[in-house]
């Protein structure tokens, strides 16, 4: 039975791996254990994961900069897709975003991944062709 929770400091490793294999992102730098530490240390409700059994089956990070509301990294185990789970993890990614009084929602959706389309479609999001993304390696 699939259960979700808040990422904590020992998720880090988990949740690396489980990016590498279930996530569709080969275009950037891989993440760090660093980098998902420092993420669970300054909002430790912000990496929502779905587990199995101890084992990470889906992700989502939830951002909240006081103004508005982002989504990153949605992303479900291929054993594990079309159960649910990345619908649950975007509602309970909202419900945090009602808590704050978030009004509107974007996520970082990847062009080319046409499975994740169908699931941002289904959760009522659509993308917004005037608007491109810039980004600046640091």
């Amino acid at each position: 039975m699939v259960a979700y929770r808040n990422a904590q400091t020992p998720d880090a490793l988990a949740v690396l791996e489980f990016w590498a294999g279930a996530a569709e992102d080969s275009h950037r730098p891989p993440d760090s254990a660093d980098a998902v530490l420092r993420l669970i240390e300054r909002d430790p409700e912000a990496l929502i994961l779905a587990v199995d059994n101890d084992v990470v089956v889906g992700s989502v990070i939830v951002g909240w900069d006081g103004w508005r509301c982002h989504l990153y990294r949605l992303a479900v185990a291929p054993s594990h897709r079309r159960q649910g789970i990345g619908r649950e993890l975007v509602a309970q990614a909202e419900a945090r975003f009602a808590s704050y009084g978030g009004t509107r929602a974007d996520a970082m959706v990847l062009d080319d991944n046409e499975a994740a389309h169908r699931v941002w479609s289904t959760a009522g999001y659509a993308p917004q062709p005037e608007w491109s993304r810039w980004v600046k390696p640091l």
